[in-house]
């Protein structure tokens, strides 16, 4: 694809729509659909149609929406270039939260590839199929306490030395599932359970949620270990004379020990700040320089991680000036829809508005906001991490012809958790005091005064 037409797919998203304006009614929506709905859902036509021009397209998406909203609409925040400024004000603890973390999380993954524990593993691993769903195993038990960005990213860097670096892109999009999965469980693991956990809900409300989380890793992770299995077996012995490279390990421990300090400490005693201030990424950054003395970082795997962080960073920004006001009514079928939804659109403002309208069985929604954006390389910021290290991920026909076992997943989990537990809805104990932040974005980084009136974008 030519510079000129991406040039021409970029008048297209802004201009296409212009002449059905007068057809529109006054709030410029068609077949009930709002405009900004339409231009977002071009764009990500055109991420999955022009999968090897990502960034172009999600820039030409985020240009169009602003654009639009500038001249013919308004932002919460206010109207014209003014308008659109604020929002961005709004929004920049959030956008800068998520690119400290992709960038830094970066580095983590290449010292934990270094540090040649990937090497060592098939000492301890079986050497057929089940090898390869351990991995999967290790990832989904990680995330249950670290961000899924890193979870992602260290199972990232096994598979690339397991599996010498032929990893099938079934198999990728069961590593983002793993990783999505773990959290989804615990108010640790990822963000949308801390926010239900800041807001005043019971650990114990979404604990139940590891039901579906284990099925589907099972579900996806024995299709995903077949295919991997068939298409580039786990290395059957390890060298015999390599060593853990402690310094390495050293490295990543204190980057993760920063985030999870961090993360708990701001979320749990300086909720009123914690949104001000993206508190979590910079924790992240404080560590890799204050670990330069230990061991040299791979500042080189930073250019490679900038243009998929951007395009992620596009996409949030874009997907920020839709128009979310509500949610249906509170019911099972809202929840599975919403797993869907999450695919495409961010989490954080789902669950955010989800805990606003409150009612909500918390585990199925922490299960189905969770893990739904998995379904779609792009879904999630985990998602996006890997493929940043895989860059024949990000493709749409792919991920969803290879990696078709992620959202069988999740149909079948959520069917069964509801079979088996049912829907009990419960009432947030406390008001929430959430603000609307990013998938990807640790809670240290999300506002915690949220405004539905503001909608904002793994």
């Amino acid at each position: 694809m030519t510079f000129f037409s991406l040039r021409q797919l970029s008048s297209i998203l802004v201009f296409a729509l212009v002449p059905s304006f007068a057809l529109a009614d006054d709030s410029y929506a068609i077949a009930g659909i709002s405009i900004e709905f339409i231009l977002f859902a071009l764009t990500l036509l055109g991420v999955a149609l022009f999968h090897n021009q990502t960034f172009y397209v999600a820039l030409a998406g985020l240009i169009s929406v602003a654009f639009y909203k500038m001249i013919f609409t308004s932002f919460k925040t206010g109207t014209g270039s003014a308008g659109f400024a604020g929002h961005l004000g709004h929004e920049w603890v959030t956008l800068a939260n998520l690119f400290c973390l992709l960038m830094g999380f970066a580095i983590l993954a290449r010292h934990f590839e270094k540090s040649h524990v990937p090497v060592i593993l098939p000492r301890f691993l079986p050497h057929d199929w089940k090898g390869a769903f351990g991995v999967l195993v290790i990832v989904w038990l990680v995330s249950s306490f670290l961000d899924n960005i890193a979870a992602a990213l260290i199972g990232g860097a096994m598979a690339h030395q397991l599996f010498r670096a032929r990893v099938h892109i079934g198999y990728l999009a069961a590593i983002v599932a793993a990783s999505n999965a773990g959290g989804a469980f615990s108010v640790v693991g990822d963000t949308t359970t801390t926010m239900m956990w800041i807001a005043g809900v019971s650990p114990v409300s979404v604990s139940h949620a590891i039901l579906a989380s284990a099925i589907a890793l099972i579900i996806s992770g024995y299709v995903a270990a077949k295919q991997q299995h068939a298409y580039s077996p786990i290395i059957k012995h390890a060298h015999e004379h390599t060593h853990v490279d402690w310094g390495r390990i050293s490295v990543v421990a204190l980057i993760l020990v920063f985030a999870m300090t961090t993360n708990i400490v701001v979320n749990r005693s300086f909720t009123s700040i914690s949104g001000s201030f993206p508190f979590i990424g910079v924790a992240v950054w404080t560590a890799i320089f204050a670990t330069i003395p230990v061991r040299r970082h791979d500042w080189e795997v930073l250019g490679k991680s900038l243009k998929g962080t951007l395009f992620l960073l596009c996409l949030v920004t874009t997907a920020s000036m839709m128009p979310v006001e509500k949610l249906p009514a509170a019911s099972w079928q809202t929840t599975f829809g919403l797993g869907f939804i999450s695919a495409v659109f961010d989490n954080i403002p789902l669950t955010a508005l989800a805990i606003r309208q409150d009612g909500y069985d918390w585990g199925l929604l922490a299960f189905a906001v969770g893990y739904g954006g998995s379904m779609l390389w792009f879904g999630s910021s985990a998602g996006v991490a890997l493929s940043n290290m895989y860059p024949e991920a990000k493709s749409v026909g792919n991920w969803l012809r290879h990696g078709w076992h992620v959202a069988a997943a999740y149909v079948v989990s959520f069917m069964v958790m509801l079979a088996l537990l049912g829907w009990h809805p419960e009432p947030v104990r406390n008001e929430p005091v959430l603000a609307p932040a990013v998938e990807g974005q640790s809670p240290a980084g999300t506002q915690t005064d949220f405004n539905p009136e503001i909608s904002t974008s793994e």
